[in-house]
């Protein structure tokens, strides 16, 4: 095939060679030569389009049926209408000709079908618009001390520069919203003019129908007391909070690639990873630094405080000394039972309040219907009640480590009628005293192969035995002349 660079080359050579000479430097026969200079033009120049198919259309006799039915339903596919055409006449259609109808569809679609949503992009303003969203980070298999991290990033970016920031937290709850939200603008040390999510799951509902959901109440309570402008996008349109969505995939990307160039995903502790996270959010935002200037020049000032990062619940402690939040259930201390107590939901933990008095922080459960409950706070009580322990719904909640579970199937195997009340004995002495004590003391006996009692947990407690640390592991020395015996059996052999 003759190029267009052929025939240029042609061209110049003909001008102070003979045709002969200048078709041979050209690369083609003399004949071709003079034809591409009688027409004075270049291949591509030459060439004309097709005037219709240059094969029959095997679908031309049905393609009205398969037309309308698009038109009433452009969503369906080739392959559905394919299938229904060989359904309705057999033996007419082969499997091999699915392609052809694929590409008489898709040139309908895009000569005579609907026609197609239309993105527009947008100019944005430095310090008027900030978006944020939710993000899984559990396929990136980080772990903290060796068990699997299973979390979430709120993510907060600027539309304009890019610059961006985030808070691990646990589920799409208002309160990890409005801790992500406020972490980052105090982080940015600003506050801009607009504020755009999605519906963020449960956090953010019915925006536009004040009134009629306590979570838009808080939203809005939390906009106003940063002064930002709230906007929600439709839903199923994440392109609308486009900025945020393409910043996850990239967030991603570059944690990824952190964690490759530290060979390793796992971390000592949260704080370890939440200061690795800051690194990698320094490092994307270094080269934001000329328009992120200019934000910062036009955002506006914070308020004086922040505003609460918790949810506030009045609850009253039940009889069994538990207490009810978000469909989980919690124990507090017995001398709560029949008081009204305060609570304090954050995005994760919560903390319990009496009388304008912290009394306890404890870890917020995720999901529903699951529960905690402490053995401190009810151990003086299940002493006196040994009887209760053996079917109390919560039992397996009264195992601090799996020693004490160990320790109890023990004293149910060698003493079964007293099991409950010695156990319970245990674990009042790990309350009272200290649990890593007992727990190391229920070790000790068990290595020992010694009989395991209240008694004897006691005795090493008072007399503060010295017990091996778990990791201190006794060799004992080899004696070499085995070697010797083994090489003289074999010199006799």
């Amino acid at each position: 095939m003759i190029t267009d660079q052929q025939v240029r080359r042609l061209m110049k050579l003909n001008q102070r060679e003979c045709l002969s000479v200048a078709a041979v430097k050209s690369g083609m026969s003399e004949n071709t030569a003079r034809k591409y200079l009688r027409h004075r033009k270049l291949p591509g120049q030459m060439k004309q389009e097709r005037a219709g198919r240059t094969r029959e259309d095997p679908f031309e006799e049905d393609w009205i049926g398969v037309k309308l039915k698009l038109e009433v339903n452009p969503g369906l596919e080739a392959k559905t209408l394919f299938e229904w055409l060989q359904q309705t006449y057999p033996e007419r259609y082969g499997d091999g000709q699915l392609r052809t109808l694929q590409r008489r569809i898709k040139q309908w679609r895009a000569l005579e079908g609907p026609a197609k949503e239309v993105f527009f992009d947008q100019h944005h303003k430095p310090g008027e618009l900030c978006e944020s969203d939710f993000t899984h980070m559990s396929g990136l298999g980080i772990t903290i001390n060796g068990s699997p991290f299973s979390h979430l990033i709120y993510h907060f970016v600027l539309t304009y520069s890019n610059w961006e920031t985030g808070t691990i937290c646990f589920s799409e709850s208002f309160e990890s919203l409005s801790a992500g939200l406020q972490n980052a603008l105090w982080e940015l040390g600003g506050v801009p003019v607009m504020h755009r999510t999605d519906k963020l799951s449960a956090a953010v509902q019915n925006l536009d129908k004040p009134g009629q959901d306590e979570f838009t109440r808080r939203y809005r309570a939390l906009l106003r007391h940063y002064g930002l402008s709230g906007q929600k996008i439709q839903t199923g349109k994440a392109n609308e909070n486009g900025d945020v969505e393409q910043r996850h995939h990239r967030l991603k990307r570059a944690v990824e690639q952190a964690l490759l160039l530290r060979c390793s995903r796992d971390f000592a502790n949260r704080d370890e990873y939440e200061l690795f996270l800051r690194k990698v959010f320094k490092q994307l935002n270094a080269g934001r630094r000329q328009r992120f200037d200019e934000e910062l020049n036009v955002i506006r000032l914070l308020p004086a405080k922040r505003l609460g990062d918790y949810t506030p619940y009045t609850v009253a402690v039940r009889s069994n000394s538990t207490i009810r939040i978000k469909k989980n259930v919690y124990s507090v201390h017995s001398r709560l039972i029949g008081e009204q107590v305060t609570v304090r939901l954050y995005a994760d933990h919560i903390e319990l309040w009496y009388a304008q008095r912290k009394v306890e922080k404890i870890p917020r459960l995720r999901g529903e219907g699951n529960h905690h409950i402490q053995y401190r706070h009810i151990i003086d009580w299940l002493v006196r009640k040994p009887g209760a322990f053996e079917n109390y719904r919560y039992r397996d909640d009264l195992f601090p480590t799996s020693r004490f579970k160990m320790a109890y199937d023990y004293l149910k195997e060698h003493n079964q009628g007293r099991a409950a009340k010695e156990y319970l004995k245990i674990l009042d002495l790990a309350a009272k005293e200290s649990e890593s004590g007992v727990d190391d003391a229920l070790r000790w006996l068990m290595d020992q192969d010694q009989p395991i009692s209240f008694d004897a947990v006691e005795v090493i407690l008072i007399t503060s035995q010295s017990i091996p640390e778990a990791t201190d592991v006794e060799i004992d020395a080899v004696d070499l002349s085995l070697y010797d015996t083994l090489l003289e059996a074999v010199e006799v052999n």
